[in-house]
């Protein structure tokens, strides 16, 4: 029996889904459990699994296309089967034997023939469609422009070899093969390749090029606007001397040069150890009631080419700082690559971004409802200060907690700080209770 197979809830904030990649087309048989299709949720990229027997005879969505949870995408039936009543519940043509037919002879994606390029449509599914300077257009493939997005190649530097000048798939792989890879440390600034300006030309309006909000995207413009609005957020900082920890990081790192401890580690590790000394700092809201955690799960923002995530070290009150800097590691690795499991970047109960590596010196952070607060780190760099009544140079850093005033009063997140900053400065009580 001809079942739809519908876009599905793969994360507990998915609320609609962008199809990555089919990976049956149509006609190829399918078994149960086996991966249809990759699906972009609002965190990560997942596997849609078949949940029937039968033969892919419909796909209803297209690759980069969205569909919100529970609309049909696909429909999986009997290779002789009539699927017209599900076609038509869908808004779909019944495919006759002879259209199918000439559908499987069509050639791969890259190689259909473009539209022309005067007639092209704002809104076409073919191929984006991007203005240039001398008022032409330039054609991209979809799956050209989404592998350009994520390598970072700039579609205005090339010339398509496709039909028509198009930009296909060989394109941005010959691109991203040839560019550069960058030396790890600081960016290196890119020299800039200025074209002869000729004196009384006037040019028009820059090209561009538009591609849809990632689903990471779409909802963390959601999550931040639902966040600063409604919660009445409030900001402390503090300055804090880094000299032992810094001392502690470089000894620990000449003993286990393999672990590579960061500043970052041992700030999860001290904020854990602060958290279990204040309840309510370690807490979040919850409409009617304020949840109190047993543990300190701290969520650690990670920059990714799609948007913030946050992968939570569970329980870091209990681990050790070699555990937490081998588990912060291994998450953010998975995170960048869009692997995490949704269990692996919920639930946190406080969460901390640390821009020091970027030379931020102080920000703020937006809070992650429904955690009460979220600590925002910046650089640790030396710098004068009166120490003894004698000014000396040491290593400072600066750190701001945002906290939920319905949650966190000023008195409680002063006295949780001060705790955060007590311990940072004397590192050694970290492992004295353990």
């Amino acid at each position: 029996m001809a079942t739809q197979v519908v876009m599905p809830k793969l994360s507990p904030t998915m609320e609609e889904g962008q199809l990555t990649r089919w990976l049956k087309k149509e006609g190829d048989k399918v078994a149960m459990g086996e991966p249809l299709a990759e699906i972009d949720t609002d965190k990560a990229t997942m596997e849609m699994q078949a949940l029937s027997n039968g033969v892919l005879r419909k796909i209803l969505i297209g690759e980069g296309e969205s569909a919100p949870l529970g609309q049909p995408i696909a429909i999986i039936g009997e290779p002789d089967e009539d699927i017209s009543s599900l076609l038509k519940a869908t808004g779909e043509k019944a495919p006759t034997a002879k259209s199918e037919a000439k559908e499987a002879e069509q050639p791969p994606e890259d190689a259909k023939p473009a539209p022309p390029q005067t007639s092209a449509p704002a809104g076409e599914s073919e191929a984006a469609v991007q203005p240039s300077r001398d008022g032409g257009r330039q054609l991209v493939s979809p799956i050209a422009a989404r592998m350009a997005a994520d390598a970072g190649v700039n579609l205005s530097l090339l010339k398509g070899s496709g039909p028509g000048g198009r930009i296909v798939k060989r394109d941005i792989e010959a691109a991203a093969g040839a560019k550069e890879t960058p030396a790890k440390g600081a960016p290196r600034l890119k020299p800039i390749a200025a074209a002869p300006h000729a004196p009384g030309v006037v040019y028009g309006p820059s090209s561009y090029r538009e591609e849809p909000l990632s689903q990471m995207r779409r909802t963390i413009a959601r999550r931040l606007v639902t966040s600063l609005g409604p919660v009445p957020h409030f900001f402390l900082t503090r300055e804090i001397d880094m000299e032992r920890a810094a001392d502690m990081r470089a000894s620990i790192n000449e003993l286990y040069p393999e672990v590579k401890l960061s500043v970052n580690d041992i700030v999860i590790k001290v904020a854990a150890a602060a958290l279990l000394q204040h309840a309510q700092v370690n807490a979040s809201f919850q409409d009617k009631t304020v949840r109190y955690y047993e543990h300190a799960d701290v969520g650690v923002a990670v920059a990714t080419d799609n948007g913030l995530i946050t992968p939570v070290v569970r329980s870091a009150d209990l681990k050790s700082l070699l555990e937490i800097a081998g588990e912060v590691r291994e998450l953010a690795a998975r995170a960048r690559a869009r692997k995490l499991k949704p269990e692996e970047y919920t639930g946190a109960s406080f969460s901390i971004s640390n821009l020091g590596m970027f030379g931020i010196d102080e920000f703020t952070a937006v809070i992650n409802p429904p955690e009460g607060a979220i600590l925002a780190v910046g650089a640790m760099a030396p710098k004068p200060v009166v120490n003894d009544g004698q000014i000396v140079i040491r290593q400072t850093m600066r750190v701001t907690m945002s906290c939920d005033h319905r949650v966190i009063d000023g008195a409680t997140g002063a006295q949780f700080l001060q705790t955060f900053k007590q311990i940072l400065e004397n590192p050694l009580y970290l492992f004295l209770n353990q």
